[in-house]
């Protein structure tokens, strides 16, 4: 079935790779244009899929098809849009890198950072964590992949009211034009907005780092305190990423635009949000095996939150939120306590960064 899309000049699907909340509704996006095909490992999946056009009690679009073969994928899609959880996401590269080409592009949505080890090394007998041990997903492509032509797709895209098609934004950044060019051919629409950003590190880190502040921003929450407190955390949080961001190699203008700001006031707001969920019901008390064993996808925020704290100690950077906030997930320390130690935190100037 793969080939005869190869010789025929009819117009390529385009490929979605991975079909939680967030795959469907950008699969959805797509096919308000053009034909779709989506790939899932599991056979059932791409059944009701095919089938039905549902997903997980999600309605797709009609042009949307599934496969379980990442070869037929490949071979039928010239553009893919890999939107898988960090945690699969370069095992599922390692997958298909037999079947990538140069000539393929790959637009991820995944707000996520990976390790790179050596082989042998696990987090546990790592001595220290350096940038060049954490890799966003666009260096997760280039390092499995002989695919160039990346791109990512960030900003305040909560995956139910896409699915709503309520309006919104996203932006595709890209060191390539052509890349940012065809993300907004392919979904751009009267009620979705497209903007571009060569950038894609800053880009990519926002998506990530905003999840920290969105924990916490849920733990304010949770815990009952007012609109004054939140318009601290996004503040502080906001120069929390950037300094963090910068350390990492992101542009400052990055964490200020869409992805950066935009995402950061939706998510820390919005109980659509499974990092502010997560935050939530950490400050009502429960704990955080038992959120994460009931939580139906994964709160990218967790990993990132470890991954971060491992740096910061490794680089001697400071981020009060980030290590305050580990503390509290995975030392059993008190959210009251943490938020007692931020506001004894002894930073007085407001804003250093620009």
């Amino acid at each position: 079935m793969g080939m005869s899309w190869k010789k025929s000049s009819e117009a390529r699907p385009v490929g979605v790779i991975g079909i939680g909340s967030f795959g469907a509704a950008i699969a959805n996006l797509l096919a308000e244009k053009n034909e779709v095909m989506v790939y899932a490992r599991d056979q059932g999946v791409v059944d009701a899929i095919n089938e039905r056009h549902m997903v997980k009690g999600r309605k797709l679009a009609e042009r949307i098809m599934a496969t379980s073969d990442p070869e037929i994928l490949c071979e039928a899609c010239d553009i893919m849009f890999p939107m898988i959880p960090s945690a699969a996401f370069r095992e599922v590269m390692v997958q298909f890198a037999p079947f990538l080409h140069p000539y393929h592009m790959l637009i991820h949505g995944t707000k996520g950072l990976s390790l790179n080890l050596a082989a042998g090394k696990t987090l546990e007998n790592m001595a220290e964590i350096k940038r060049e041990h954490i890799c966003t997903m666009s260096e997760v492509i280039l390092q499995e992949t002989v695919v160039e032509r990346i791109g990512c797709l960030a900003g305040p895209n909560l995956a139910k009211e896409l699915l709503e098609d309520q309006p919104g934004a996203t932006v595709v950044a890209s060191r390539y034009d052509e890349v940012i060019r065809e993300g907004q051919r392919l979904l751009r629409s009267d009620n979705f907005q497209v903007y571009g950003n060569s950038d894609i590190v800053g880009v990519e880190l926002s998506g990530v780092l905003k999840n920290i502040i969105a924990i916490a921003a849920g733990a304010l929450s949770g815990m009952g305190l007012g609109d004054n407190a939140k318009g601290l955390l996004v503040s502080r949080g906001m120069v929390e990423m950037i300094h963090l961001g910068n350390a990492m190699g992101g542009e400052t203008k990055s964490f200020l635009g869409l992805a950066g700001i935009g995402d950061l006031v939706t998510t820390c707001n919005s109980t659509l949000s499974r990092n502010y969920t997560l935050g939530y019901r950490l400050a009502k008390g429960e704990s955080l095996d038992d959120i994460v064993a009931n939580m139906e996808e994964v709160a990218e925020g967790i990993n990132t939150v470890k991954l971060i704290k491992l740096y910061l100690e490794s680089t001697d950077t400071r981020a009060p939120i980030t290590e305050n906030l580990y503390k509290v997930l995975f030392e059993g320390f008190k959210v009251e306590t943490a938020l007692q130690y931020l506001m004894k935190y002894p930073i007085y100037t407001d804003i250093n960064f620009l």
